[in-house]
């Protein structure tokens, strides 16, 4: 756990990159530094944490910004440092990847399928540059290494966020190897008996087909030498556990149904020897009819090539092979951040020059991909899916205190917010909260916002909202809780005579606040002598009237004072 071994796996990739190196050791040094006196619940400094996050990132390729985010991730949540202090020491970029993954740890997960799905779509939205995705993943990695540490009531909480939330998301960004390990270090704590009972069973099998397949390697390394072909790799590919169980589901729990429970995986220099080969292979040993899948000439939505085949092997025993070129597999390991690899290195003049920022979100790699898939598959259902899930031009994704999503249009305000959650919500919001602080109820909100409505008991809607709310139905829900509180409460009028002056009108708006009556109307008017204001406020009787305008008499400013009862 050293920096000399951080800095020296980024330089596998970025040999030449010495400003990079530079600053993930200045991060290394400050990230140690902030969490010193910190300990996890393993026992262990809570520095391993980071370094361990920041190393996988370093193994999947990424640039030194997102190595460097890695470290520094937790430092805004748990050290009490500041964005700002970020952004002065290590620039925009890493402090705008820091401030996200901070943002995605006040989501909670709640186990409902329309809360799932509007989680993994706010960990995209406001995410906004897949990096802030790819340091969340190996974060959360790290730490279901080490859930059997926390208490057993937040452990299945976690373990269902990671299978129901990041696995998918790791999915769908092509990275499989993660999301099957993910999946994989979540099952014990999901299904408990389950998982025993398939470590149990598979145990004898997974040895007997490793036997199996270290017979057959040879006869393949042979055949393919004979075609001219020297693979770069020949392994093993054994079936995920979690993967194991989700498809042993289908097949009465029978293991003698799974034909890829362990799979040789080849690996070879081009496109043209993927085909040689799985030409090879079948004339070696005759297919199993339908089990041919060429994922080359039409990858997966995600991006996964390779090709795949069952065949009568050895003994006639069902065998699974796995080909594809090295660029593939790093493909199908790393997902988006193999290809965001790729894509640093084609502008590796302007990545080592720091031209290489925050991805514009219209040309982000997830983009292109879209693009391309759509190309492949036009229409088809997971394209039309991923559409739907990542592209958020036109929506916001805000959280309640209890952490429950709201999905609102772009320029919502805690208004809107406040009638979606309910219409007497909205009828009686007084204020709002953003993000723990007091904010004006016309403030826009942002993706990732945790927005707490302020209510006051009789208060009555707005017509001045109407000027900054954004959604139909608040509006809607605006125009009829008006017209039914002055069409049911009597109405008293109040000309004043007043002075100029800021906050007057806030001043005034207040004590009738306080005192519980509705604002019908208020109108500003200028005249030669004093500016006035005609309000019309929900006030039924005389009693009444007269003492919000002893009141309202005596805020300074106010000159002159008239009221009457209308109808």
């Amino acid at each position: 756990m050293t920096l000399d071994k951080l800095t020296k796996e980024f330089k596998k990739h970025f040999p030449d990159d010495e400003v990079g190196a530079q600053v993930i050791a200045k991060a290394f040094v400050f990230a140690k530094n902030a969490h010193k006196n910190q300990k996890r619940a393993s026992g262990e400094n809570y520095f391993v944490h980071l370094f361990e996050t920041a190393f996988k990132l370093a193994s999947w390729q990424l640039d030194y910004q997102s190595i460097s985010a890695g470290l520094l991730h937790d430092t805004i949540e748990d050290c009490g440092v500041s964005v700002q202090e970020v952004k002065d020491k290590f620039g925009e970029e890493i402090s705008f990847l820091v401030e996200g993954v901070t943002k995605l740890g006040n989501i909670k997960y709640k186990e409902e399928e329309q809360s799932i799905e509007s989680l993994r779509k706010m960990i995209l939205a406001i995410s906004k540059d897949l990096r802030v995705i790819f340091i969340k993943l190996a974060d959360r990695l790290h730490n279901m290494k080490t859930l059997n540490h926390i208490p057993i009531q937040k452990q299945k909480r976690i373990a269902l966020e990671t299978a129901e939330i990041y696995a998918p998301i790791a999915y769908r960004l092509g990275m499989q190897n993660i999301a099957g390990e993910l999946e994989d270090l979540a099952f014990p704590y999901i299904y408990p008996e389950k998982h025993r009972w398939l470590i149990g069973s598979v145990k004898e099998s997974y040895d007997e087909r490793m036997k199996y397949l270290k017979k057959v390697e040879p006869i393949v390394l042979t055949n393919l030498k004979k075609a001219g072909i020297v693979p770069v790799s020949l392994d093993y590919r054994a079936k995920r556990l979690y993967s194991l169980y989700k498809k042993l589901l289908r097949y009465d729990l029978n293991l003698e149904n799974i034909y890829d429970l362990i799979a040789l995986r080849i690996i070879v220099k081009n496109v043209e020897e993927c085909y040689l080969a799985l030409g090879v292979i079948h004339q070696t040993w005759p297919p199993l009819p339908g089990r041919i899948k060429d994922y080359i000439a039409l990858p997966k939505p995600n991006g996964y090539q390779s090709l795949h085949t069952t065949v009568f092997c050895v003994d006639d025993k069902p065998t699974e092979f796995q080909i594809r070129t090295d660029e593939m597999h790093e493909q199908a390991e790393n997902g988006s951040a193999a290809h965001w690899f790729y894509e640093s290195k084609k502008g590796k003049d302007d990545y080592n020059q720091g031209k290489i920022s925050a991805v514009d979100s219209k040309e982000t790699i997830w983009t292109k991909q879209l693009k391309e898939w759509q190309n492949q598959f036009p229409g088809s259902k997971e394209f039309i899916e991923a559409l739907k899930i990542d592209f958020f031009s036109d929506r916001i994704f805000v959280l309640t205190p209890e952490g429950k999503v709201v999905d609102l249009p772009v320029g919502s305000t805690p208004v809107d917010f406040a009638y979606y959650i309910h219409s007497n919500i909205g009828d009686s919001c007084a204020g709002a909260k953003i993000n723990n602080k007091i904010a004006p109820l016309d403030t826009p909100l942002q993706s990732g916002d945790i927005v707490d409505i302020l209510t006051q008991k009789n208060k009555r809607a707005s017509e001045n909202w109407l000027n900054f709310v954004k959604t139909h139905y608040a509006k809607r829900k605006i125009k009829y809780s008006i017209k039914k509180s002055t069409s049911t409460t009597k109405k008293t009028e109040y000309k004043i005579a007043c002075k100029s002056r800021i906050g007057l009108i806030k001043d005034i708006t207040t004590i009738i606040s306080r005192n519980h009556f509705p604002v019908i109307k208020m109108e500003t008017f200028l005249n030669d002598k004093y500016p006035f204001i005609r309000l019309v406020i929900g006030a039924e009787n005389k009693e009444k009237a007269e003492n919000l305008m002893l009141k309202i008499k005596k805020v300074e400013g106010v000159k002159e004072i008239g009221y009457k009862l209308i109808d």
